[in-house]
């Protein structure tokens, strides 16, 4: 199995936008990574992004993480909203150029998890449907009407109970209003940069991924 992935640039609403592609052969579909907050250090080589990439690499599929807007070599400045999830459109759009007919994964971590979230509503929207979607200690308080969730695909929630940057809480009360069919995962004893869990993060997600 290749796991070495290719530096590679894509065109970002703002510019060009630095990714990371791993193309696994014979995919059995592909997966697009959502990083955190960009404004705190968060970039696509974040611990808890490489292990969803990693995951989604021993799934069988092939991977894109990549940074926003004004993150590493990526063009533009933050935006902290609409603007980041307009990036991981770009990148979505050049993941389904190179494997059109695959379906795609959606992961993201903390705010990544806003942005796929958000993502995968654009792109419900425009008919496109997804494989899954897997939110990872998600910054629920971002998402708006303005940018709503997606609400058909598989949804799995992976909240630690001890995470000091996210409120547990709050993402179990969105999980409850959510008035739809999905998982959440509560990991024990974990903050929210899966110190120490990382291989419990994994072993939730490559069964799901995996399916």
């Amino acid at each position: 199995m290749l796991t070495r992935e290719t530096p590679v640039f894509i065109d970002g609403p703002c510019g060009q936008l630095e990714a990371l592609w791993l193309d696994t052969p014979d995919a059995r579909g592909v997966a697009l990574i959502c990083h955190p907050n960009p404004v705190q250090g968060g970039t696509m080589l974040n611990k808890v992004v490489s292990t969803l990439q990693r995951t989604a690499r021993d799934g069988g599929l092939a991977t894109l993480r990549f940074n926003y807007r004004g993150v590493g070599a990526s063009a533009g400045d933050h935006d902290m909203h609409s603007g980041e999830v307009d990036d991981a459109q770009a990148a979505a759009h050049w993941l389904r150029l190179h494997y059109p007919q695959l379906p795609l994964t959606l992961l993201g971590f903390s705010f990544g998890g806003f942005v796929a979230a958000s993502l995968g509503g654009r792109l419900e929207q425009q008919g496109i449907e997804l494989a899954h979607l897997f939110m990872v200690a998600p910054a629920v308080s971002r998402l708006t009407a303005e940018n709503p969730p997606a609400q058909r695909c598989p949804l799995t929630l992976i909240q630690p109970e001890a995470d000091e940057v996210i409120d547990p809480q709050a993402v179990y009360a969105w999980s409850a209003g959510l008035g739809r069919a999905h998982e959440l995962l509560k990991v024990a004893e974990c903050g929210h940069f899966f110190h120490g869990k990382l291989t419990d993060l994994k072993d939730l997600l490559l069964p799901r991924l995996s399916n």
